[in-house]
């Protein structure tokens, strides 16, 4: 079975030049996994930025640069965290991020498993996404957030991604040996 929430741009094909990055879930405490998260998100902003043609002399192309990079590492960090912090660490399904660069857009495409009890929960998070004014929600998570020291978890990476970097995100949920595995797509345009 097979649900799809959002805006789905389709993984390339294997011909199609791409990057893949794989993480074990449970292969080291999650306050741990937080600095490795960051490095590989810098690590994703400085290959893709790789790309893109730079002269000394124009302060556009290094503006455009500087730009890019930042914007690719909030999201694979964000996308990664996400990820580490709801996979199923009952089952060792790999996370993967994949990066690809198409003609006018970025895309990632990050797998991990999810527990079964939370799939409802994020699915119905993911159709109020849908739904609402992200700049509105955006608001009301802020706010949310300052009345509870005790929250973990700020909702706000995916609200920032789509107010401030324009993203198209969607999610495809799958079931996988009676196990749910989802793939979050976020596409920016560059």
């Amino acid at each position: 079975m097979i649900k799809i929430f959002g805006n789905i741009i389709e993984k390339p094909d294997e011909s199609e030049g791409y990057l893949v990055i794989g993480f074990s879930p449970n292969s080291i405490p999650i306050q741990q996994r937080w600095r490795n998260n960051g490095l590989s998100a810098d690590f994703l902003a400085d290959y893709i930025i790789s790309f893109f043609p730079k002269t000394k002399n124009n302060p556009n192309d290094i503006d455009k640069h500087i730009e890019i990079k930042g914007i690719v590492s909030y999201v694979a960090n964000e996308l990664l965290e996400n990820a580490m912090k709801f996979s199923d660490k009952n089952w060792s399904f790999p996370i993967s991020m994949q990066l690809q660069l198409y003609e006018n857009s970025i895309g990632f495409f990050v797998t991990n498993s999810i527990l079964d009890k939370s799939v409802a929960k994020f699915q119905t998070y993911i159709q109020t996404i849908l739904g609402s004014d992200t700049e509105a929600l955006y608001i009301e998570q802020l706010e949310k957030n300052a009345t509870n020291d005790n929250s973990t978890d700020s909702g706000l990476g995916l609200l920032t991604m789509i107010n401030d970097y324009t993203a198209k995100i969607g999610w495809k949920f799958e079931v996988n040996n009676q196990r749910t595995i989802v793939t979050t797509i976020v596409q920016l345009s560059i």
